[in-house]
């Protein structure tokens, strides 16, 4: 991948086989990345990205004002977000392991007297963890159903550039675990997106097809997910 820069703004580039140009503008930061096909030479790359500046600009400065949570204490009062609902957490120290439930629209920590901000951190993305893991499987079972494809193995992890990606060669999709805390709509949209690669690998005119058939409202999930707000990790399709 290459970078270029006009009026002051980096510019990913990345060429594949594909028949034209497109752009995007990723938030939270602002990424900004052009796929042009294979042929195209840097000049007529330049002069797109040039006659696109004022869109890209625009798209910017929408995702700045996007509401942004707050650095994370882990301490009670504060906020949380778990399958798209608020909570306020409250953390309860005890001799005893470690253990979150959810009380109506509370989240309680249970930890250990003089626990770290860090492993108060580690002892709730456990339970993130534990809790999108619940809801992967069946999710997934349906649209391998509904797809007509199957996956080999999918895993959820700590990624801080994208929501998942998809090994085509090996049927595997990963999944952010920052997902948990987003609406079950949202994740399903983006599980139907990696799974989608097995069918086709681009982001292309016919991977659009393929979202429009298996997942009409597509377009408005990914709307949602990137009108929530996000955490200093998330990073949005």
């Amino acid at each position: 991948m290459e970078t270029i820069t006009v009026s002051n703004i980096k510019i990913d580039v990345v060429k594949k086989d594909i028949k034209n140009l497109h752009l995007a503008v990723y938030p939270p930061t602002g990424r900004v990345r052009i796929a042009a096909p294979l042929q195209t030479n840097d000049e007529a790359i330049r002069l797109f990205a040039v006659s696109k500046i004022g869109w890209i600009r625009r798209h910017q400065r929408t995702f700045e004002a996007q509401e942004r949570e707050t650095t994370k204490e882990f301490v009670s009062g504060e906020s949380h977000y778990f399958n798209g609902r608020r909570y306020l957490l409250k953390v309860i120290e005890h001799d005893a392991l470690p253990k979150v439930e959810l009380c109506h629209r509370k989240i309680e920590l249970y930890v250990r007297t003089g626990s770290t901000t860090k492993q108060r951190a580690t002892v709730l993305n456990n339970w993130f963890r534990e809790q999108l893991k619940n809801q992967i499987p069946e999710l997934i079972g349906k649209w391998e159903r509904t797809m007509n494809v199957k996956l080999n193995d999918w895993q959820v992890k700590q990624m801080k550039t994208k929501w998942g990606t998809c090994n085509i060669e090996a049927k595997r999709i990963w999944l952010n675990l920052d997902l948990a805390k987003k609406p079950t709509r949202c994740l399903e949209y983006i599980i139907v997106h990696e799974m989608v690669h097995l069918l086709e690998t681009h982001h292309n005119d016919n991977f659009v097809a393929y979202m429009d058939k298996f997942f009409p409202q597509w377009k408005s999930c990914k709307k949602e997910l990137n009108n929530l707000p996000v955490s200093h990790s998330d990073w949005n399709y």
